[in-house]
């Protein structure tokens, strides 16, 4: 029997996964939910679904074994935990929300009901994030001493993105793809210190209370130590990557491109796998089976690096160090 999925959004992310999904045999897409029901209804009529403007009725009136959430930071509420109490699966967006309070009360919902949970920290399942962890992992592997990770481009257009109290801004919204590919690569972290500005796009948009430039520094349990930064002031210019300081190497992950650079020597590893298709397909097949090992990133994990990316907006506000 296939798994049948409802979604709550079905918006631009939530796009993705349709793509994705109708890839997958055992993946039926059943039931859509959204504020906006044009986009619903539009989705229902592109896989013969039902449409509902609340997930709550979708909740009541469909029979799913899995629900995709696709929502904006600020909209994670109670339909996580309404699907968690249906026994529904959960494959959740990144961010998982904009606050801490919120996201504990859904992780709390997740344990009591025990379901199977996943998170969309896709630059996990590039084939080039494993073969780094491979070379890390690997007996007599050098130890990560610093990292070196940015996301650098345009500012959004979408007015909730601009908005602190909304979408979190760049680095909880955005540039935790990096904060938590650093995670997954060299391990949790313990303190943070960030600086933060908004130095152009307030004279562009009215009311924007995002900061355009970050700059934050991270200190690992392992000793290790990190720089993140992140610009939405270069329009369609920018940078999205972690570097990984090695004794005697540099790794440079660039999407699902490897790039290791010594002395005299650069070797460069390119690979295609698509990393939604394969985390949609690991999601899909632990529903299916029980079985959750090839999921890379679930809620109780992703938690972690929401804690980091929200300490390191406080530490910006404060000017202070957080130790989380």
């Amino acid at each position: 029997m296939p798994v049948r999925i409802g979604f709550v959004g079905a918006g631009g992310i939530a796009g993705a996964h349709f793509n994705t999904l109708s890839q997958i045999n055992d993946a039926q897409l059943v039931a859509f939910s959204d504020v906006a029901t044009d986009r619903a209804e539009a989705a229902a009529r592109r896989f013969e679904g039902k449409a509902y403007d609340d997930p709550r009725k979708m909740l009541e009136a469909e029979t799913l074994d899995a629900v995709y959430i696709c929502l904006p930071p600020h909209a994670h509420t109670n339909a996580e935990i309404l699907a968690a109490q249906k026994g529904c699966a959960l494959f959740v967006e990144k961010p998982l929300s904009n606050n801490m309070k919120t996201a504990e009360k859904i992780a709390a919902a997740i344990e009591d009901a025990g379901v199977t949970t996943a998170v969309g920290y896709h630059f996990r399942y590039h084939e080039a994030t494993d073969r780094t962890q491979k070379l890390l992992d690997a007996k007599n592997a050098p130890l990560v001493a610093m990292a070196y990770g940015r996301w650098l481009g345009g500012f959004p257009g979408v007015a909730w993105w601009r908005r602190m109290d909304q979408s979190g801004g760049q680095l909880v919204e955005q540039c935790t793809h990096i904060v938590d590919l650093a995670r997954y690569l060299i391990g949790d972290i313990k303190k943070v210190y960030c600086c933060a500005a908004l130095r152009e796009m307030g004279k562009v948009y009215e009311g924007t209370t995002v900061p355009d430039v970050t700059a934050l520094t991270v200190e690992f349990d392992s000793g290790a130590i990190g720089y993140i930064s992140t610009a939405a002031l270069l329009g369609g210019v920018g940078e999205t990557g972690l570097d990984l300081m090695v004794r005697d190497a540099i790794y440079e992950l660039r999407g699902n491109t490897l790039t290791i650079r010594q002395s005299g020597e650069t070797n460069t590893y390119q690979h295609r796998n698509n990393p939604y298709l394969d985390e949609d397909r690991a999601f899909i097949k632990a529903v299916k089976t029980g079985k959750r090992l090839g999921i890379k990133s679930n809620y109780t994990d992703a938690l972690k690096t929401l804690k980091v990316t929200l300490a390191a907006n406080q530490s910006a506000k404060t000017g202070k160090p957080v130790t989380l």
